[in-house]
């Protein structure tokens, strides 16, 4: 038999690698949705599973891949509801891919204008200043 784990809010946030303040911004949002208790009076405690620590890593692994938590919050909701699939997958993927290879140019551009004012400066400044235009595709 396997034991479920049962976390509150600052055993959750601990082990999320979370804040507390994260934590309860990531619930009010509807991104995690724990269980509530029947301890607590008026303002029950919030229940944390091992699903729901699941949930939290996937949430800062989707939000390092570039997805805004409007889009995480859409997908997870598609996901609880048994849509998706393999199709959606792919085509949710494809998409972010686009995105990122987009920020990368940009990010190619904005590193090659840095590199090039830096090799500028430290050449002693000679001819025109180089412009971020220049570098732009």
């Amino acid at each position: 038999m396997v034991k479920e784990v049962v976390l509150l809010i600052s055993e959750f946030a601990r082990a999320a690698g979370l804040s507390p303040d994260t934590v309860r911004f990531y619930v009010a949002k509807g991104l995690l949705i724990p269980e509530r208790s029947s301890k607590g009076g008026g303002n029950p405690y919030q229940i944390f599973s091992a699903e729901d620590l699941t949930t939290a890593r996937m949430i800062r692994l989707q939000q390092s891949l570039g997805y805004s938590l409007r889009e995480i919050g859409s997908l997870n909701a598609e996901y609880r509801a048994g849509g998706g699939g393999d199709q959606r997958t792919a085509e949710v993927l494809r998409l972010q891919i686009a995105r990122l290879l987009e920020k990368r140019s940009e990010l190619d551009a904005a590193l090659g204008f840095l590199q090039g004012k830096l090799a500028w400066v430290e050449a002693g400044r000679p001819g025109d200043v180089p412009q971020l235009e220049d570098y732009l595709c």
